[in-house]
């Protein structure tokens, strides 16, 4: 992505669209990733599927710094533009977006071409990466969004 670019841009590229957030949508998108990052942690559960349910909280914790920001990705390349938006919502570091779109493609491949291609480490990885993602979204709308915020658990 083109760092000079800012999401008005992307905006005007048909790459995103306006959106008006409520807490409620913020804490709910919260939930969500809440849910997920427990049962991402379910003994004996497929590694395929730790995977892609701690890859869905992080995703949802972009989508949900992307809406504080007043929009939301379009349909094409959604999971990607939601990713990307890290740098210019939340200044969340290259190496972490860069990381987290790495396992996008993972995901996408353990999810729809194969089985097994997913390590324990990989794993655990995007966990802890999400849970990472978690705290610094949070601390973010506290500090810019705070009307957003407001539902929030700690």
């Amino acid at each position: 992505m083109d760092p000079s670019l800012s999401l008005t841009d992307w905006q005007k590229n048909s790459w995103l669209r306006a959106h008006t957030p409520s807490a409620r949508e913020i804490a709910d998108l919260f939930e969500v990733a809440d849910r997920d990052l427990a049962a991402c942690e379910t003994p004996d559960l497929h590694i395929d599927w730790k995977f892609t349910i701690a890859y869905n909280a992080a995703l949802r914790l972009a989508g949900a710094a992307l809406a504080a920001a007043g929009f939301e990705a379009e349909r094409a390349a959604h999971h990607y533009r939601v990713i990307q938006s890290l740098e210019l919502t939340i200044g969340w570091p290259p190496e972490d977006i860069q990381l987290l779109d790495t396992f996008r493609k993972k995901r996408n491949t353990s999810g729809y071409v194969m089985t097994d291609t997913v390590s324990s480490e990989e794993a655990e990885e995007i966990r802890r990466l999400a849970r990472r993602l978690r705290s610094d979204v949070r601390a973010w709308l506290v500090a810019r969004h705070p009307r957003l915020a407001a539902g929030l658990s700690r």
